[in-house]
C-alpha cells in the first residue's frame, strides 16, 4: 500500500509564495494519478490540482495561473507551487494518489496532510 508524505505547509503573508512537497512510498510512482486537494476551515474537500500518469495536468479555476503541479519520478515525489498566496487559500493540503494498474484500480490513498495559512 502507498503512503504519502506532505511537507512544507506554514505561514505566509498575502502575496508570498510557497511549495508543497509529498514524497510517495514505493516503486509504482509512475502508475499513480496524482493530486492536490485542499480543505478549509468548516469547508469541504476540493480539488487543486492533478498530474496523471501521461504528465497532463488539471487546474482549478481558483489555482490557474497561481499554482502549478509538478511531478519528479526521480524522487518519487509530487510537487505543488504557489504564487501570490491570499487568505482564501488557508486551508489543509493534502496528496492524492490513485492507482492505475493492478487487479482494483482507481484507489484513492491520502497523505495526512500539510496546513497553510496566509495572514492578510
Amino acid at each position: 500500500q502507498v503512503q504519502l508524505a506532505e511537507s512544507g505547509g506554514g505561514l505566509v503573508q498575502t502575496g508570498e509564495s510557497l511549495t508543497l512537497s509529498c514524497k510517495v512510498s514505493g516503486n509504482a510512482f509512475r502508475f499513480y494519478n496524482l493530486a492536490w486537494y485542499r480543505q478549509a476551515p468548516e469547508g469541504e474537500r476540493v480539488l487543486v490540482a492533478s498530474a496523471d500518469t501521461y504528465g497532463d495536468t488539471n487546474y482549478a479555476d481558483f489555482a490557474k495561473g497561481r499554482f502549478a503541479i509538478v511531478r519528479d519520478s526521480a524522487k518519487n515525489s509530487v510537487y505543488l507551487n504557489m504564487f501570490r498566496l491570499t487568505p482564501d487559500d488557508t486551508a489543509v493540503y493534502f496528496c492524492n494518489a490513485r492507482n492505475t494498474v493492478g487487479t482494483i484500480t482507481n484507489i484513492n490513498y491520502w497523505g495526512k496532510g500539510t496546513r497553510v495559512t496566509v495572514s492578510s
